[in-house]
């Protein structure tokens, strides 16, 4: 095998792969965005208590009670606090007993 066709071989086979590998990128970056999901926390997945995505029927009711509790004076935003917080048996993570 000469240089010349040594080269050539070598060229086009990376003309050949690089289309592949760009390929393998864009399907990942798609696929990564809703993989996520499914995601157990403890393998690397979103919280239990992340909001939910954007463009869902839970996200716009989120943000309209996220927008609710933020016009709402602090002292019956804190009272509304305790009440729920009292009802689930929860504690606030601060609290020390």
């Amino acid at each position: 095998m000469s240089m010349s066709s040594r080269s050539l071989s070598i060229a086009a086979a990376v003309a050949l792969l690089a289309p592949i590998l760009a390929g393998c990128g864009t399907v990942n970056e798609k696929l990564s965005a809703g993989m996520g999901d499914y995601v157990p926390q403890w393998a690397g997945g979103l919280p239990a208590d992340a909001p939910p995505r954007p463009g869902t029927p839970q996200y716009d009711a989120y943000m309209k009670e996220r927008e609710r509790k933020r016009l709402m004076p602090a002292a019956d935003r804190e009272k509304e606090e305790q009440a729920q917080k009292g009802a689930t048996g929860t504690t606030p993570a601060g609290a020390v007993r």
